[in-house]
């Protein structure tokens, strides 16, 4: 590289602050810093060192973020990158270089822009002194205007030692134009702790390093071994990715300033957290110039605005914990909780997203405005009953490594009884007695972790879909959920579609396999939760959603194992708007 583009690359990658420089995400190339179109490349190139291929994020109608990470035993690497209308790279449409080094685990992230509309593209990554080239990869432009058609697979949740990666698999190989993950892209415990695996060893799904990650190594080596999966690297190296972190990245039930799954003697959260952003934006890059921001919008022609947000980090207050309220004989402090639950002040999202979030919303003349965030937003409200008996389930398998009979029989009892209350009330059955009707209308949210548990704050949210047309899209329960989503009022405003995991197990874990004590589940919440209008409990898989002039069309599909490559799919449930 000259001088005068070395001193443009190095202008365009640092912004100057008080006290020094302080590099920014990506690598920038505009259409005037790249190399000449006659820059030399090897001959007899070798496929090797980019042992962790190849992958794109982030496209828009006029760029896109090409990456890879190159294996070398030097203290820097000098990688050049092509963007080419063919897989051959006989007609290179841009190229550049980048020197990785250190300080960013010798990952290139280069944000190419100036780029035309509704293209397909294909990028490669070549060490001239190694003569090493990667895969190739192959990436995409959205449309700049008009309807055409897009396809979406949203997935989350994936836990390495829980089983194969059959879901990226799948996806890989679909027809579908672009992956949105909603986060739980890794999982930061040690060996043998949540959802691994019986066969772990034997599938060779041991996490490293062999410990709960804290420290920017440990980050950085568990993302490695992440991208490694060959499965993942092929999804990766077919489709480009929009993401956006959940709280695994970080550390389990991660809010602005602590999570459930970070205790003193593990060092200073904050610490651990900016450590978890660097390794974060290193291996999953945004356009966005602030590694703690991922929250981010796409224009996809006249269609659609994709919104994505950040409900994790921040701007969320602490969770409320329902077990909080309970007294040892079991009664809720209902005043205490309801007050607490209904507190104007508590955020998830943080004065600065809410705000930015709104001026996305009220802006947008598209037909759908699609809203991509990790947890449920739509109302899981169930009968205090169930939940608190769900609650001795979770301390016994956690204790135990099973349920009692005797809780099992109980809640089974409990579902049964309260599904077929339900029933008679919808049916306006007047001789329900007070304590029937008290059973089946004293409710508790599901999940607090969730939106149920910032509820006033999601009034505000709700407020402006009105007159839109809103698709909120979640993952983070490993289960797959089509709800209809009311205002307080009890007006519907959207339609929320939450994907099942990629690995990580969901109820299945807790009621046991049965097909049969599984369907009744999945039945009962399908009555006993209103807007509730699909549910699978227990199969791992992802969602595609379809959009076009025409309408959008949501499908789950799953697979059959987690245990062996070879895999069947289903598909599962379905809707349109």
């Amino acid at each position: 590289m000259n001088s005068n583009l070395k001193r443009r690359a190095f202008l365009k990658n640092t912004l100057l602050a008080t006290g020094g420089v302080i590099l920014v995400p990506n690598f920038i190339s505009c259409s005037d810093d790249d190399l000449p179109a006659s820059i030399k490349i090897p001959e007899n190139l070798k496929t090797e060192n980019f042992d962790w291929g190849v992958a794109s994020f982030d496209p828009t109608a006029n760029q896109v973020i090409i990456w890879t990470r190159y294996a070398t035993t030097a203290p820097s690497a000098s990688i050049i990158w092509q963007l080419s209308l063919d897989s051959n790279f006989d007609t290179i449409l841009r190229e550049g270089e980048v020197v990785v080094d250190q300080s960013r685990d010798f990952t290139a992230a280069i944000e190419v822009k100036d780029l035309e509309s509704s293209l397909k593209l294909f990028y490669r990554f070549i060490n001239s002194e190694d003569v090493a080239v990667s895969p190739v990869g192959q990436t995409i432009t959205l449309a700049a205007t008009g309807n055409e058609a897009v396809s979406f697979a949203v997935v989350s949740c994936a836990n390495y030692p829980a089983g194969l990666f059959n879901v990226y698999k799948e996806v890989a190989n679909s027809d579908v134009d672009i992956v949105i993950h909603l986060g739980d892209y890794i999982y930061e415990y040690a060996p043998d702790q949540y959802g691994t695996n019986e066969n772990t060893v034997a599938l060779n799904r041991v996490p490293e390093p062999n410990r709960e990650i804290v420290s920017l190594d440990d980050y950085r080596t568990r993302y490695r071994q992440y991208r490694s999966d060959a499965d993942l690297k092929l999804a990766h190296q077919l489709k480009p990715f929009i993401a956006v972190w959940d709280d695994h990245e970080i550390t389990n039930d991660t809010y602005i300033d602590g999570a459930q799954n970070h205790q003193s003697d593990e060092g200073s959260f904050e610490v651990r957290k900016q450590a978890a952003l660097q390794a974060y934006s290193e291996f999953m890059p945004a356009m966005t110039n602030d590694i703690s921001i991922i929250y981010r919008s796409f224009k996809i022609g006249d269609l659609a605005d994709l919104i994505m947000l950040d409900t994790r980090l921040v701007g969320r207050d602490k969770q409320l914990e329902i077990f909080d309220y309970v007294d040892a004989t079991g009664a809720i402090d209902a005043i205490r909780f309801q007050n607490d639950l209904t507190d104007t002040s508590r955020t998830m999202l943080g004065a600065q997203q809410l705000s930015w979030f709104k001026n996305q919303m009220t802006s947008s003349s598209s037909k759908y405005q699609i809203i991509g965030q990790q947890v449920l937003m739509g109302r899981m409200m169930v009968p205090a009953e169930l939940l608190l008996i769900l609650g001795q389930i979770l301390g016994e398998v956690a204790a135990l490594g099973t349920v009692t009979a005797s809780t099992q029989a109980q809640f089974e009892g409990s579902l049964m009884q309260l599904t077929q209350l339900k029933a008679r009330l919808l049916a306006n059955d007047s001789t329900l007695t007070a304590a029937e009707r008290a059973r089946i209308t004293t409710l508790i949210p599901y999940n607090l972790d969730a939106w149920d548990g910032y509820a006033a704050e999601r009034e505000q949210l709700l407020a402006l879909f009105e007159d839109k047309n809103v698709v909120v899209l979640a993952g983070d329960t490993h289960n797959a959920w089509h709800n209809e989503i009311y205002n307080a009022a009890g007006k519907k405003v959207a339609t929320e579609f939450a994907t099942s995991s990629v690995s990580s197990p969901g109820f299945e874990t807790y009621l046991g396999t049965s097909p049969e004590q599984l369907g009744a589940f999945q039945q009962a919440l399908v009555v006993l939760i209103d807007g509730l209008q699909d549910f699978d409990a227990s199969q791992r898989g992802y969602l595609k959603v379809a959009v076009n002039d025409s309408g959008l069309n949501a499908s789950w599909f799953f697979i059959d194992t987690l245990e062996n490559p070879n895999y069947s799919v289903t598909a599962g449930f379905t809707a349109s708007l």
